[in-house]
C-alpha cells in the first residue's frame, strides 16, 4: 500500500495559502467591508475584489500585510484586449497587488492561440511593469485538457506569475437543463502542474470549501486558493491544533480529492 502524504504546515502558513475571495454579484459595500475585516484577522495572502472596491481595500488592509487581489475581464472574459488592459492598469494604480484575469475563452476553443498569447502579454506587460502580478484563469470547465496545455504552455513562456483554474461562475449546461461549476479538480491541477515552467504558480478556485480540500491541493503543488470559505477553514485548521512556530503540524492525507 503506497503510505499517504504528510504535510507539515503551520496555521500562519494555511491563512497565507487564502486568496479570500469576495466577488459574488450581490454582495453589498457592508459585506464587502466585513469580508475584507475577515481577510485582516486572519492574515490571508489577498482579499480578491471587484475592481471598483479596490480603494476600499487599500484603505481597509493598509499595513496588515494582506495584498490585494482585483480580477477584470470577470467572470466571462469577454472584454476587448485593450479594455482588459486599462482595467488592469487602473486596478493597479489604485492599489491593488495582483490581478487575476480571464482569458477570452471563446478565442481559446476557436484555436485562436495568436490573439490569446498577444492578449495574455499585453496585460502581463502593462502589469509587471507597474510592480504586480498576473494571475491567468482559464476557466477549466469550459475548456478540453488539449487548451489547458496550450494555455499553460503559453503563459509558461510569457511568463506570468500564475495559472489559475476557474472563476466560481463557469456554470455548464448539464443534460437535465440545470447548470453546475466543478471548479478546480485534482485532474486539472495535475495537468496543470505537469505543464507549466518551474516558475510558474498554480491557483485553484472554485469549489474549495473545507481545511481537507485545501491541505489535497497542496499535495498537488498548488501554492494559492480562491475561496470564499476562509472562516470555516481557519477555524477547522485550528480546532485539528495547527498552531503557527516552526513545528507547525502534521496533517496524514488519504486519496487527496475535492
Amino acid at each position: 500500500m503506497t503510505a499517504s502524504p504528510v504535510v507539515a504546515v503551520s496555521l500562519s502558513q494555511i491563512a497565507k495559502m487564502i486568496d479570500h475571495s469576495l466577488l459574488h454579484p450581490t454582495m453589498t459595500d457592508r459585506e464587502i467591508l466585513a469580508g475584507l475585516q475577515m481577510a485582516k484577522k486572519y492574515k490571508v495572502a489577498a482579499a480578491c475584489v471587484k475592481p471598483y472596491s479596490v480603494s476600499v481595500a487599500r484603505d481597509m488592509l493598509d499595513g496588515s500585510g494582506v495584498l490585494i487581489c482585483a480580477v477584470i475581464g470577470f467572470p466571462h472574459g469577454n472584454s476587448t484586449s485593450e479594455i482588459k488592459r486599462l482595467e488592469a492598469e487602473d486596478a493597479v494604480k489604485e492599489g491593488a497587488h495582483e490581478i487575476d484575469m480571464v482569458v477570452n475563452v471563446g478565442k481559446a476553443l476557436g484555436g485562436d492561440w495568436e490573439y490569446v498569447a498577444n492578449e495574455i502579454r499585453a496585460i502581463n506587460d502593462a502589469v509587471v511593469k507597474r510592480g504586480a502580478v498576473l494571475k491567468v484563469i482559464f476557466e477549466t470547465d469550459f475548456l478540453r485538457d488539449e487548451h489547458i496545455v496550450r494555455l499553460c504552455r503559453i503563459c509558461t513562456a510569457l511568463p506570468v506569475a500564475f495559472v489559475k483554474t476557474s472563476t466560481g461562475f463557469g456554470f455548464v449546461r448539464q443534460p437535465d437543463g440545470s447548470y453546475a461549476s466543478q471548479g478546480a479538480t485534482v485532474a486539472h491541477l495535475q495537468l496543470m502542474k505537469a505543464n507549466v515552467g518551474p516558475n510558474v504558480q498554480i491557483k485553484a478556485a472554485g469549489g474549495i470549501r473545507t481545511l481537507d480540500e485545501v491541505m489535497a491541493a497542496m499535495t498537488l503543488g498548488v501554492t494559492r486558493i480562491g475561496t470564499s470559505s476562509t472562516a470555516a477553514i481557519m477555524e477547522e485548521a485550528a480546532a485539528r491544533g495547527f498552531e503557527n512556530g516552526p513545528k507547525g503540524a502534521l496533517m496524514a492525507l488519504i486519496d487527496p480529492y475535492f
